[in-house]
């Protein structure tokens, strides 16, 4: 595989969750800016064609990220009235959980219970998604998670906002101008906390931080040749596996299971 398992800072359970925090707001800033959720909303509405019921278990939510957006987008389209987001996660932000749970948004909730992406209760049916956090995942434990949802017959939908088609070395000369671009995205950020402004403009922890990340993430990302490799040897009988490239603002990749 082209793809390198290096270690992001988020990754640790030792880092600050509000850095944490920080940094996803960042990433739904990005999604906005690159048109993320147009593109999520044409995928999903072919992969809940494919579900057992109007539902969406997004997968390692962590602080939460753009599903949310994504849904508003989904439900406004109205081909899915009865539409429910369920955001999941190994470790569920519970902080993150209390304010969309007490928000009331129709369809909308955060689970509190831990849920292993590998192993997803037969109770959570619906289009599994994962946004910007695949890459996260060694080889043994992403083909887990693809083996899981086909062997459950849920459909899944796997979103990755980076492109790893570049040679290697040139994502680490990306460096200073992911680090750049976090001081350009962060008044776009709602809502814009003391913190986040703080420690980017005045203590640049969180540019440090996210241009590493960032970095890290391009050359964690599988590319179309590596799903290719997950996918080898699963059955196809009565399970479809489409993958692809989305160019636009930026180069994204994604792969679709559906069940037939």
């Amino acid at each position: 595989m082209k793809r390198i398992h290096l270690f992001e800072l988020e990754d640790f359970p030792w880092f600050p969750n509000w850095i944490r925090t920080c940094l996803t707001k960042l990433i739904v800033v990005m999604h906005r800016a690159l048109g993320s959720a147009d593109e999520l909303t044409v995928l999903l509405s072919r992969a809940l064609a494919a579900s057992p019921r109007p539902a969406i278990v997004d997968l390692c939510s962590g602080s939460g990220g753009p599903m949310p957006a994504v849904f508003e987008q989904l439900q406004a389209a109205g081909a899915h009235p009865e539409l429910e987001l369920v955001l999941t996660d190994l470790y569920p932000n519970r902080e993150v959980a209390a304010q969309l749970n007490q928000s009331c948004i129709p369809g909308l909730s955060y689970a509190l219970d831990s849920v292993d992406a590998t192993s997803v209760s037969p109770e959570l049916t619906g289009v599994r998604t994962m946004v910007g956090s695949f890459h996260h995942m060694n080889p043994v434990t992403a083909r887990r998670i693809l083996q899981d949802a086909q062997a459950g017959r849920q459909p899944i939908c796997i979103f990755e906002l980076s492109d790893n088609s570049l040679p290697t070395p040139l994502w680490w000369i990306s460096l200073p101008a992911i680090f750049l671009m976090s001081f350009l995205l962060t008044p776009f950020v709602r809502p814009l906390t003391w913190r986040q402004f703080v420690f980017t403009y005045l203590l640049p922890i969180v540019p440090v931080c996210f241009a590493w990340d960032g970095a890290v993430s391009n050359a964690r990302t599988y590319t179309l040749a590596d799903l290719d490799l997950l996918l080898e040897g699963l059955p196809t009988e009565g399970y479809h596996w489409e993958k692809g490239r989305i160019t636009g603002r930026a180069n994204k990749l994604y792969l679709l299971g559906l069940p037939a």
